[in-house]
């Protein structure tokens, strides 16, 4: 219903900000309240989740955490409370990154989330992860991927390439620290 709501943050809780816009104080559950600041005029992106005893509003700093919780609680036995704790846990890169190259230990690492649930959604997502924020998103490792098979690299040294690069990084930077790796 909402896309995203701009106002002033009004108050801060442990599971929860409050952000007041229009005259309206709205409640939002968010991964880490405690990355906002009192006072401070802010953007959530946010998510309503309606069910038979409550409507929650859930709220992200960006519209890439917003996009891969939607992803997350998409997975069979993975629900809202699952999601926010991964994201409070990691950052959207690493977590994006873990998924696309089947790395479940590091899945495991966060609260709830064992063997079968990181399993599952690696299986569920793998290859669906596409965010939209240019260079610290695993977005960044696709187009690094499409440029090494563009020039003539097999998918199995690329996908080797891809796990040693640093997400963080922009784009010509991980094509340039790619290229390095694939010569030695």
């Amino acid at each position: 219903m909402y896309s995203y709501i701009k106002g002033l943050v009004t108050e801060i809780k442990a599971d929860y900000i409050t952000i007041e816009a229009g005259g309206v104080g709205y409640k939002l559950i968010t991964p880490n309240p405690y990355q906002f600041h009192m006072g401070e005029e802010t953007t959530l992106y946010t998510y309503q989740k309606v069910a038979e005893d409550e409507i929650s509003l859930y709220g992200f700093g960006s519209a890439d955490e917003r996009d891969l919780f939607l992803k997350l609680i998409s997975v069979n036995g993975i629900g809202p409370k699952s999601a926010k704790a991964i994201l409070a846990a990691g950052n959207v890169a690493s977590i994006s990154s873990a998924i696309e190259s089947g790395n479940a230990k590091y899945l495991q690492k966060f609260p709830g989330i064992g063997p079968k649930a990181s399993q599952q959604i690696i299986l569920d997502l793998q290859g669906r992860i596409e965010l939209d924020s240019g260079a610290s998103t695993p977005n960044a490792l696709v187009e690094v991927d499409e440029a090494l098979q563009a020039l003539g690299y097999n998918a199995k040294e690329i996908k080797k390439v891809l796990l040693k690069l640093d997400a963080s990084k922009p784009i010509n930077e991980l094509v340039k620290d790619a290229l390095k790796l694939m010569l030695k």
